[in-house]
Order: structure tokens, then C-alpha cells, then sequence
């Protein structure tokens, strides 16, 4: 990987990003686990100080665009409680498992969430930590950890596994030590970083594993998840979650909102979709309805799962064409096949870990990774 830079932009609440468009925004959402309030009051946010818009993240997280007043929404996202730490927002990076405790999975990993995020901001060390530094907690779906965090748990049948950039290390955790291991390590990674964002540009990672036993071989990593669950989905419980897709990751203020009026537990996934869960049969019937119409994506079939992109012109300078409109294009073009991420430029912000990733080239688009 090369860098142009070694200070660390990465935008947060406080520390936004100067784009083509304005200021963005970025609010991290731990487990990207937000309540229907709380979506609301980002709604509201958008509405009055962006652009209307919410986009959802590959982490999970979401971001405000064309932001003409960054006091405010930092001020709304904090009564929302979604700043509880504002010396560490931007490191409060943590994936996990959607569905984890409602449909599958081998343990309900959420509470470990909330007690990895207190973990984090409670730490002097780890406001140290670069932006793209993440953590991620699978529930032994096998569905984050294909994101291939820096560090991260892995539910397994006898144990936890410990993985390091997404790959298992042998290391083996029981349930009551997964938090305090993941803090450890990323202390670890604080001390010996220099200036690496990622535990896959250290040139020696053997110091973070230090004193740790291995009890089994180490392991290859798990293959990604690019498609998100979608459609009605029965927890575990009987209750429902309705999976939607959201096309392109732009999520309007207005769909926002009727997500919001729900009144459900709502959760970001990391391909960028939403789940709305807890739901009785009758409420989730009419909120597929009411849902459906309005663009967002319940059906597993749909080509917009299939399709991404960066956000391109006019959002980013440095973008060579329109890439969200060609994106759209794509949707309805029988020849593109797969999984195609589109972007404005070699950087290629937003790519999945598989598939094929078109980029502008001035002329039109092309292949850029397979």
C-alpha cells in the first residue's frame, strides 16, 4: 500500500473532512447498533446542516455530506448520545455480527460491544489510535470477519478465536477474557505503530501476540461477506427483522425518518444496509409496505446489492467522473456480472475486499482489481 500522507485525517464528528460538497461528518456507531431517536435527531441533522442525506459506511458507520454547520451537528449527534467520548470518537471502531442474539450465530456477541466501546474510551492510550484502526466481534456467522479488522473475536464451537487482520492466530479466548484481550492488543499496536494506520502495514506484528499461548495452528482468513441479509428475516425469538437494502448507501433524511417512526432497534450493517428488528408480524408487514415503495431494497435478488460506489463527482475533487451515476447505469446493464464497485480514482475509497472495481479513467471506466 503507499500513503501520500502520514497524519491521519480520518473525519469524525469534531475533525470533519473539507470536501468538493462542504464539510462530512463521520459518526461512528459501535456494532452499528442506533436507536430509532437517535436516527431520527441524524434525520433532522441532515436535513437542517447537510444535504439531506445519510450515507451508510463499509464499517457500518454513517456520514453527513455538504455539512454548512459542523458546531450543530456535532452538538445534535452528542444530545443524541451518539459522542459520548469526544477525545475518542474517531476510534470507536467496531464491527460486529448484525444479527448477533436474533438469528443465528454461535453467542450473542452485543453485549461485548458495549463493553469493548467503554473499553476504548475509557483508555488515554487508545485515543492514540489511528482512525482506520477497527475492531470487529463475530458471532461464528462468519460474516465480519471477512472484513478483516485489525483485530477481532471469532465465536467458534469450543472458544474464541483471536484474529489479527482477519486472519485466526491459534490463539484461543474464553468469553470473559475477548474484551480485555482486544484492548490489550490494541494498546499493543499503539505502542509499536510508528506510523502505521493498520496492523497490516507494520513490518513485524509478532509483538502484539507476545505472551499470548497458541493452542491451535494458525489459520487463513475468512472469505468476505459482500451481500447483505435482506427481505423478512425470523429472529430467532418469532419476531421479525426486515432486512432493506439501501442503493448506493445513500440513505434520504425521508427514509430516515420512517425507518425512525417504526420505533424499532435499528443496526447499520458493514454492506451498507439497515436491519429493523423486534418487530411483530402486523408491524413488519406494514412497514415493508410503506418501505418497499419508497426505493429501499427487500429483495435478495435485486442488482443493487450487487452494485457500490464511491462518491464521486461532485462530492470529490479528486473524482474523474460522475461515478454514482454510473453506477446507476449499471443496475439495469445485463453484461455486468458480479459484484462491481465503481470509483472516481486509484484510491478507490469504499472497495469491498472482493469483486471487481471499475475506476474513471477520463474516458470511461476500467478495471481497476479483480
Amino acid at each position: 500500500m503507499t500513503r501520500t500522507r502520514d497524519d491521519d485525517a480520518c473525519p469524525g464528528a469534531l475533525q470533519v473532512h473539507q470536501a468538493a460538497d462542504g464539510a462530512l461528518a463521520r459518526l461512528r456507531i459501535p456494532g452499528g447498533m442506533i436507536t430509532a431517536t437517535q436516527l431520527d435527531a441524524l434525520a433532522e441533522a441532515a436535513t437542517e446542516y447537510g444535504n439531506g442525506t445519510i450515507e451508510l459506511t463499509a464499517r457500518g458507520n454513517l456520514q453527513l455530506r455538504g455539512v454548512t454547520d459542523a458546531d450543530a451537528v456535532a452538538d445534535a449527534a452528542a444530545a443524541a448520545g451518539l459522542l459520548p467520548s469526544p477525545s475518542h470518537e474517531r476510534v470507536r471502531n467496531i464491527v460486529a455480527s448484525p444479527l448477533s442474539g436474533r438469528h443465528g450465530g454461535r453467542a450473542d456477541v452485543r453485549p461485548w460491544v458495549g463493553e469493548l466501546d467503554r473499553g476504548i474510551q475509557a483508555d488515554p492510550d487508545l485515543v492514540r489510535l489511528p482512525g482506520r484502526f477497527m475492531f470487529s466481534l463475530d458471532d461464528g456467522s462468519a460474516d465480519v470477519s471477512g472484513l478483516r479488522a485489525d483485530v477481532g473475536a471469532h465465536v467458534l464451537d469450543d472458544g474464541v478465536a483471536l484474529l489479527l487482520a482477519g486472519r485466526d492466530t491459534g490463539v484461543r479466548l474464553p468469553p470473559d477474557e475477548v474484551v480485555d484481550t482486544l484492548l490489550e492488543v490494541a494498546r499493543r499496536f499503539v505502542a509499536v505503530r510508528a506510523t502505521a494506520w493498520r496492523v497490516t502495514e507494520l513490518p513485524d506484528s509478532t509483538a502484539l501476540l507476545a505472551g499470548f499461548e497458541v493452542q491451535q495452528p494458525a489459520g487463513d482468513g475468512y472469505p468476505p461477506t459482500v451481500r447483505p441479509p435482506v427481505g423478512w428475516i425470523v429472529q430467532d425469538d418469532g419476531r421479525v427483522a426486515l432486512g432493506a437494502g439501501v442503493p448506493l448507501g445513500v440513505l434520504t433524511a425521508r427514509h430516515a425518518q420512517f425507518l425512525a417512526a417504526i420505533a424499532a432497534p435499528v443496526v447499520i450493517t458493514p454492506w451498507r444496509s439497515v436491519l429493523v428488528c423486534d418487530l411483530d408480524e402486523p408491524v413488519a408487514d406494514t412497514s415493508l409496505r410503506v418501505l418497499a415503495p419508497m426505493g429501499l431494497v427487500f429483495d435478495e435478488t435485486s442488482r443493487w446489492l450487487d452494485i457500490s460506489a464511491c462518491v464521486g463527482s461532485p462530492g470529490c475533487e479528486k473524482s474523474r467522473a460522475d461515478v454514482r451515476a454510473e453506477a446507476t447505469r449499471a443496475v439495469d446493464d445485463p453484461t455486468v456480472q458480479g459484484h462491481v464497485h465503481y470509483v472516481g480514482c486509484e484510491r478507490a475509497c469504499g472497495s469491498p475486499l472482493s469483486g471487481l472495481v471499475m475506476v474513471a479513467d477520463g474516458q470511461g471506466f476500467s478495471a481497476l482489481r479483480r
